[in-house]
């Protein structure tokens, strides 16, 4: 409902809002967050600005905003979310109103906008008008944005991955995790990935071609597991889960293996994150053990999405969303993340254009 009086200018419209209501320690919860109904937003950018006004459409849900949920820590690469301010993350949206020559009235954009009805973008640094409409405008937050992305330069760029190795990837059927196994099967590498539920290991062997997947949880010894299914050793592990795993998986690599390290989902939530025992072997197998940031390859981009789209329209690749509907439901939806809930990349429905 608009109020105001009536100047196009001085307009403003109700819009609704996730805010986070404290710093969280420890596995978060939906009472952590609170919809706020009562804010408002003009939907006209304000003079002297170069920015944007978008409605926005879908919202991304991605492990590494648990760390944002945190205190500020010294070093890290990503500022916090603020208490009592509406939290962040890649969405995709449609322009209402421009102050920037690269944008018009009526284009879709994917970028970091608010978790929030409507947005002023000014950050333009993450700002991107999609281009590609012939394939669901979801496909912006996962397979075309920054998972694709991280799946792409961490399998590609960070593994050296060469055909016929033996690939291991944990979390392997959520948004980057699907996408690294088709990519090292295109590759022509034998591919196995860990799971947490019997619906998502026949995802990744039915759906997504992995060799041979498992279901974790199910396995009291993950050195046995791995060693079933790689009795020769395991050339790249893909890792997105640390503790337990990466040091079951360090066990079983062969000499010169890779790890590329892009989450440790397992750990966000521990007061007292657990050690990793076994780093002697990557020594005695010149094993090369490597965190990265997708930030780091976006000069990739180009490149990626023309490789993408051309595996999309011919098949090769499948990709498999989990979508929420109302802003309402954000927090539960990220909150899933965490307790293995969603099915493929999370995404919440805000408004349809």
């Amino acid at each position: 409902m608009a109020s105001g009086s009536g100047d196009d200018d001085d307009v403003q419209v109700k819009n609704k809002q996730v805010i986070l209501k404290d710093h969280v320690s420890g596995f978060p919860k939906e009472s952590d967050f609170y919809i706020n109904t009562n804010s408002t937003i003009k939907l006209k950018v304000p003079e002297g600005s170069v920015g944007i006004v978008v409605k926005n459409l879908y919202l991304s849900c991605d492990p590494y905003m648990r760390n944002r949920m945190k205190k500020a820590v010294a070093g890290s690469y990503i500022d916090s979310f603020k208490p009592g301010s509406p939290i962040s993350g890649y969405g995709v949206a449609k322009v209402l109103d421009s102050r920037h020559p690269d944008f018009k009235k009526g284009d879709l954009v994917w970028a970091r906008t608010g978790w929030e009805e409507y947005s002023l973008l000014t950050n333009l640094v993450t700002l991107n008008k999609v281009l590609h409409t012939d394939v669901p405008l979801t496909y912006h937050m996962g397979i075309l944005g920054m998972p694709g992305l991280t799946a792409y330069a961490g399998f590609y760029e960070v593994c050296s991955p060469m055909k016929g190795e033996y690939v291991f990837i944990s979390a392997a059927s959520g948004a980057v995790g699907q996408l690294v196994g088709q990519f090292a099967k295109l590759l022509g590498c034998y591919v196995v990935g860990s799971a947490g539920s019997k619906e998502k290991v026949d995802l990744l062997k039915n759906k997504f071609g992995f060799n041979e997947a498992f279901n974790y949880k199910e396995e009291p010894d993950l050195d046995a597991a791995l060693k079933r299914y790689f009795p020769e050793g395991i050339d790249i592990y893909f890792d997105n889960v640390g503790g337990k795993m990466l040091d079951a998986v360090l066990l079983n690599m062969r000499v010169h293996g890779r790890i590329a390290v892009c989450g440790m989902m397992s750990q966000y939530n521990l007061h007292n994150p657990e050690g990793v025992h076994n780093l002697m072997h990557l020594i005695s197998k010149r094993i090369h053990m490597e965190g990265f940031l997708v930030f780091d390859y976006y000069h990739l981009y180009p490149k990626f999405v023309e490789e993408v789209l051309s595996y999309i329209a011919e098949g090769k690749i499948v990709y498999v969303e989990d979508i929420a509907e109302g802003l309402e439901n954000c927090p539960a939806a990220l909150i899933g993340l965490f307790t293995g809930r969603n099915v493929g990349k999370q995404i919440v429905l805000v408004a349809r254009e």
